[in-house]
């Protein structure tokens, strides 16, 4: 039970944003109360053993880390690290008839040669290098201003400071620019799948869905680098709530919050609990859950387009291509029918109401660079993890009948795994791990999995589009509060956004949970 009946904030949903502005709320002083749905804290951002009687702790859902910015870690004093991977990815390829691939890693003169052998010259090499030193001048500008107050249109680009650039990924389709750097397929495939992720769009969509994804990607930690928490990500979250908890904040569990009151300077949060009174409400749940609280028409809906999948291997499958080993080819990202045709050929099928044909997505071992995850008797034995997005399969194609959903998962999965295998020089089932039960190590989570599970509206893992990264002059908010200036504002200003749907919001990041919590210190309500 809450120990009190009115706080100075109270936080819906215990993810692992609400736990950031819990943690800085409460180190302010400010009393402070998170009321989650679940049995436990963490969101999307948790660890789980998902196969019954196997000690092995798999990153549920989401799985890699970008955007979370060291100053967060510096600023609560959080027990958490990430660690490199050796090696950014492999893409396996059929060239001239022999089994070949990409691989981008393990420095710049392996990279060099991989690219030559794959394309017959160093140009496309040359381009990547041009291409990726902009994003990381691109990322350089743009990540420090994701914790700071929200910059206009006008301030961010005079920041970027680079009008071709500019030019390229806030104006024109990113399709665009990976057709006029690069030329052959393969390579463009790869550098559209961050514009892809849990985004459904073609590469020239004029809406520029998929330009606010590849941001996104390109520019966490002001590298674009992406990271193996650690522990898995319930490392992550297990620390913001004890760091939550050490500065003053209650989590009540299991306590789902029915609705949601406001006047305008203060509100009132409902649930089996009992009515809680707040100075300010943060909602980490998504725009749409908001919507249902407070009794509002809801938000245009959102779409989840992945398939996410948990595997667990008694060993790693040896490779068509015997030219890489399997231990650096999986350790990076593993890109699956990424061709950039192919992105194109799955979408449209997907588009006209059908699963794709060459289901595209992408694999890497959280084991190879962090065996922690995995109980001491797995490790000796060589097991390994894999961890499976797949893109281009919107929730639109599952049917909401319990069988037929299951059907259609089973369906998605088979053809995904199949993909694999024709780059595998053995069956994928001879390396599988049993469950204490006998089943093989294999869970597949669709859109509409993620929607009733944690929440996600569609299975977007974004809450809803994302934004670019600066203010929106036509936003629904109140003009110059200092939720509007942060980024967080909803049209009530007693209510405000620390989840996902917040302009800056997306990933495992932390940064709409930190920029509520500055937006109620800058109001100096007490």
């Amino acid at each position: 039970m809450p120990e009190r009946t009115s706080y100075d904030a109270v936080i819906v949903g215990g993810g692992h944003n609400g736990l950031v502005a819990a943690a800085y709320l409460a180190r302010a002083g400010r009393s402070v109360l998170v009321l989650e749905r679940l049995d436990h804290t963490g969101g999307a951002a948790v660890s789980t053993r998902a196969f019954t009687g196997v000690d092995a702790r798999l990153s549920r859902y989401s799985y890699l880390v970008s955007l979370l910015p060291p100053k967060i870690v510096r600023d609560l004093g959080l027990r958490f690290a990430v660690r490199k991977r050796t090696v950014s990815s492999y893409t396996p390829a059929v060239r001239h008839g022999r089994p070949t691939g990409l691989l981008v890693g393990g420095g710049a003169a392996r990279t060099r040669r991989s690219f030559a052998e794959l394309t017959g010259s160093d140009r496309e090499f040359a381009a990547w290098e041009r291409f990726y030193g902009t994003t990381r001048r691109l990322a350089e500008r743009v990540f420090p201003t994701l914790t700071e107050p929200l910059p206009t249109r006008a301030a961010l680009r005079a920041r970027i400071d680079d009008d071709a650039t500019w030019h390229a990924v806030f104006e024109r389709p990113l399709g665009e620019l990976v057709e006029q750097t690069f030329t052959d397929d393969l390579v463009r495939g790869v550098v559209l799948t961050d514009a892809l992720i849990g985004t459904f769009a073609t590469a020239h969509d004029p809406s520029l869905r998929q330009n606010r994804c590849f941001l996104y990607h390109v520019i966490g930690g002001g590298t674009g680098d992406w990271d193996v928490p650690l522990g898995g990500m319930g490392a992550l979250t297990d620390t913001l709530a004890d760091a939550a908890r050490r500065a003053g904040a209650e989590i009540v569990t299991s306590c789902p919050v029915t609705s949601l009151a406001t006047d305008g300077r203060t509100a009132e949060v409902s649930c089996e609990r009992g009515t809680i009174g707040a100075r300010r409400v943060l909602v980490g749940a998504s725009p749409r859950e908001l919507a249902r609280l407070l009794g509002e028409a809801p938000p245009p809906p959102a779409e989840g387009a992945q398939l996410k999948v948990n595997m667990l291997l008694t060993r790693l499958p040896r490779l068509r291509d015997a030219g890489v080993d399997p231990r650096e080819a999986f350790s990076g990202t593993f890109h699956i029918a990424e061709g950039y045709d192919q992105l194109e050929q799955a979408y449209r099928q997907a588009a006209a109401g059908n699963l794709p044909a060459a289901p595209p997505s992408e694999i890497y071992c959280h084991s190879l660079t962090d065996p922690s995850i995995l109980g001491a008797d797995l490790v000796r034995q060589g097991y390994q993890t894999l961890t499976l997005f797949g893109l281009h399969t919107p929730a639109r194609l599952f049917a909401d009948d319990t069988a037929d959903h299951a059907a259609t998962r089973d369906r998605l999965l088979a053809a995904t795994l199949a993909e694999l295998e024709t780059h595998l020089a053995e069956p994928l089932a001879d390396c599988l791990a049993l469950d204490a039960d006998g089943r093989p190590c294999v869970e597949a989570k669709s859109p509409l999995d993620l929607d009733r599970e944690l929440g996600l509206p569609g299975g977007n893992i974004f809450h809803r589009e994302l934004a670019f990264p600066y203010a929106d002059p036509e936003a629904d908010v109140p003009a110059g509060s200092a939720a509007a200036r942060w980024g967080v504002a909803t049209a009530h200003p007693a209510v405000l956004l620390c989840g996902a749907g917040a302009v800056r919001g997306g990933g495992v990041s932390g940064i709409p949970g930190h920029n509520a919590a500055m937006a109620v210190l800058e109001e100096g309500v007490v």
